[in-house]
């Protein structure tokens, strides 16, 4: 009778470790197979690591240089903190590969799947998964505008689930890049996607300070990455510099951007550092990895039991000034030499 009663205890804790690895994530498990000679301690100890294992849902909104950093910075700064994947955390990382119904069909599967926390890379992904939970504490990253999205009652009193770090950049000193790299620019052309707000958000801001800076400023808006070489043919016709904001459907396009820049000897001061590097020509923009990074050590205080309802919405601790000497000298723009002295990397 004991034997048996031995037996069963052991197809049970075996059983319970199954339906603990079965959990959110899908690209590990963290299960130990034991067989029926285990003792009753090992098998206790075994359900109590898997009790204490957490799983983190990870939806990224499309994929490109800045959002991969970003997410890469993340994972990085958890293994360095004692939560590498497949040990205390499993992370579920899907990339909805910039297609609003793949944003909701994962949202919902995190969701049912009781993940205990989310990370939502970009403002198109932390969005959808506020839409399908109101419970489970969502960390945001690569935002530029978490009131305007939606997503919190305020950057310092978040009142919700969601909060996190955003991605906001130095636009006006962005703005200034130009008139060092072009002097004699008299007009500007901005190009975003309208449909993302963070976008739109840096669009107003761009306009703004260009216009204060006695620019005039033609505005061109694309619906696709199908659209931007067409609108990028168009602009050229009309300005003598380009600026794009962090844009997502732009980020991804940016070969394409660079490529018109330099057939038509238009210069493009885009919003991020993998963008500049990407098509661009120069730009003080989010050192992404490094967001990534910071974005860990944020969602740790959440781990830790912090309260994400009052937990402030934190700007990028890191920005750099990245030169892309190479497109530069191609399409004949001078880089003044305080700028190559002062510069973080030159490309």
């Amino acid at each position: 009778m004991k034997r048996n009663l031995k037996f069963l205890a052991s197809i049970a804790a075996a059983a319970a470790l199954m339906v603990s690895a079965a959990g959110c994530s899908s690209s590990s498990t963290g299960s130990s197979e034991s067989g029926s000679s285990a003792s009753a301690e090992t098998s206790s100890t075994e359900e109590t690591a898997s009790e204490e294992q957490i799983t983190i849902g990870i939806l990224q909104g499309s994929e490109h240089e800045a959002l991969d950093q970003c997410r890469q910075g993340f994972i990085d700064y958890l293994a360095e903190n004692g939560y590498e994947d497949g040990g205390k955390v499993v992370f579920d990382y899907q990339n909805a590969q910039n297609d609003q119904s793949n944003l909701k069909t994962i949202s919902q599967r995190f969701v049912n799947n009781e993940c205990d926390y989310l990370l939502g890379i970009s403002t198109p992904a932390a969005q959808t998964l506020a839409t399908e939970t109101q419970e489970i504490p969502i960390v945001g990253t690569a935002i530029t505008d978490y009131v305007a999205a939606g997503l919190v009652d305020s950057d310092e009193n978040p009142g919700g689930n969601v909060s996190g770090v955003n991605d906001a950049t130095p636009i006006g000193n962005q703005i200034g890049l130009i008139k060092q790299l072009v002097p004699d620019a008299k007009t500007i052309g901005i190009m975003y996607n309208s449909s993302e707000v963070n976008s739109q958000v840096q669009a107003e801001q761009a306009q703004a300070e260009a216009e204060a800076a006695g620019y005039a400023v033609e505005i061109s808006t694309v619906s696709s990455s199908n659209d931007v070489a067409q609108a990028m043919e168009t602009m050229c016709e009309k300005v003598d510099a380009i600026y794009i904001p962090t844009d997502n459907t732009f980020a991804s396009a940016m070969a394409t951007v660079g490529q018109i820049s330099e057939q038509r000897g238009v210069p493009v001061i885009p919003g991020d550092t993998g963008m500049c590097e990407a098509g661009g020509v120069a730009t003080l923009g989010v050192d992404f990895y490094e967001l990534g990074k910071q974005t860990g050590e944020f969602m740790l205080k959440v781990i830790d039991g912090g309260d994400i309802s009052t937990m402030p919405v934190e700007d990028p601790k890191v920005n750099l000034l990245v030169i892309n000497k190479t497109l530069a000298d191609k399409i004949g723009i001078e880089i003044p030499q305080e700028l190559l002295d002062s510069a973080d990397s030159i490309v």
